[in-house]
């Protein structure tokens, strides 16, 4: 792939094998141009002829390696179906190396440095964790890159769904996974409206997304007449969970809702019964908890998770035509096993709505005679990175297999469904046979 300037290099290489007079030369490539539209403000991609449309994934294959693995093998699902059903000017797709996010800022900080640095990348599916984002973000954007994600979930990173930009917004960043607004008041209505409880305590770790649904759920619990009993606050690596537990106990609460992460979030089941009160008492995970290895776990035994929209069996990608079980059954098959994490879904229809904005903003160089039989090269494709952002934002009731998608201007995409599922049974660690308990 090159840029404006190698382009119009070869090109002279071309006419000087030609050995035509100077004058001539200068008028033909002046005409010729090399073939290809003026980019936009942030640039462009181009792609050489014989050469694939390039993407990568900026996933956390540490730090939340059970979610990255589920999100990337989406990716590779969709990338896949993309590619054998609707190439782009007969290009296939190709994904590059993953890039490892780890679940952190410095994960997302190193990442985005990796992506903005490769000249051939159009996009980024990623990451998987907001923290990840909020420091991703920026790169990304200055980059003029395009990034959809397929389980950030934190308002920081888009908007309030009031037409109020958040602080963390950049442009060039979109998501498919849902603003975390709306689970959090799906789950206030659960636990307010279903489980009659009235009494709540919650627990995050302070980052972008455990912070943002912690805060998220008590207003919208308080605006039901819910009361917050207790807000507590554990480190990310804490396997001592005695003092939360003793603050959790003596604020008696009806219910825990727990928006945090599989190591933290075990340590607190795991101990939770040793302190009077919370040996019986209803604890809610939030999506990070619903993860087949977290559900392995004796004690998560009772508890409830919140989630993306489970029921998208009959759901079809518009792009691939593939449904969602279609695709389920072909993640068992190529990887041996259910995922791990339900946002599989999502990342699948991520890279699709990725892919369909690029297939629709490309043009292809080459098609003036002229061109053609001047300049051997004439495929070259350019992709505009400012159209591309653009026509991100033009996906309205698009269907995948989630469900409907439609972006609004600060790039959240999600269907807007959330299931809340009942886990009864340690040994079933497949999601979607989970017994669905509440969906909104």
């Amino acid at each position: 792939m090159a840029g404006r300037r190698g382009c119009g290099v070869r090109m002279g290489a071309v006419l000087r094998r030609l050995a035509l007079p100077a004058l001539a030369a200068v008028s033909l490539l002046a005409a010729v141009s090399c073939g290809g539209p003026e980019p936009g403000p942030l640039g462009e991609v181009t792609v050489d002829p014989d050469q694939p449309i390039y993407i990568r994934t900026m996933l956390s294959f540490t730090g939340a390696s059970s979610l990255g693995a589920s999100l990337h093998g989406g990716v590779e699902l969709a990338v896949r179906d993309f590619s054998s059903i609707s190439p782009i000017k007969g290009r296939p797709v190709v994904l590059g190396d993953p890039i490892d996010s780890m679940c952190s800022e410095d994960g997302g900080r190193a990442a985005a440095r990796v992506a903005a640095a490769d000249e051939r990348l159009v996009g980024v599916i990623g990451t998987s964790c907001s923290v990840a984002a909020v420091a991703a973000a920026p790169i990304i954007s200055e980059a003029g890159l395009v990034m959809i994600a397929p389980s950030n979930t934190s308002p920081s990173l888009t908007s309030d769904l009031a037409g109020n930009v958040a602080p963390d917004h950049h442009e060039g960043y979109y998501r498919t996974s849902n603003n975390d607004l709306i689970q959090a008041r799906t789950v206030a209505h659960f636990v307010y409206d279903h489980l009659d409880l009235r009494r709540m305590a919650v627990v995050h770790d302070g980052d972008p997304y455990t912070s943002g649904m912690a805060t998220a759920f008590s207003s919208a619990f308080r605006d039901l007449g819910g009361e917050m009993a207790v807000t507590a606050v554990v480190s990310k690596g804490d396997t001592d969970m005695g003092s939360v537990l003793g603050e959790l106990s003596a604020g008696e609460p009806d219910g825990i809702f727990l928006p945090i992460f599989r190591p933290e979030g075990t340590a607190i089941i795991q101990q939770a019964g040793q302190f009077e009160g919370l040996d019986g008492v209803t604890m809610i995970g939030g999506g990070a908890l619903l993860v087949s290895e977290f559900l392995r776990v004796p004690e998560s035994e009772g508890m409830y998770f919140s989630g993306p929209d489970l029921e998208i069996g009959a759901n079809f990608s518009e792009v691939t035509g593939k449904t969602g079980d279609d695709v389920l059954a072909a993640y068992i098959a190529e990887y041996g096993g259910p995922p791990e994490s339900p946002y599989w879904a999502t990342a699948y229809d991520a890279t699709t709505l990725l892919l369909v904005a690029i297939r629709q903003v490309v043009v292809e160089q080459g098609e003036d005679a002229l061109v053609s039989a001047l300049y051997r090269n004439s495929g070259r494709l350019h992709i505009d990175r400012a159209r591309l952002r653009d026509e991100m934002l033009g996906n309205v009731e698009f269907h995948g297999i989630t469900g409907t998608i439609s972006c609004d201007r600060f790039g959240d995409c999600g269907t807007g469904n959330v299931t809340i599922v009942h886990h009864t049974d340690s040994t079933v660690t497949d999601i979607s046979q989970l017994p669905i308990a509440y969906t909104r």
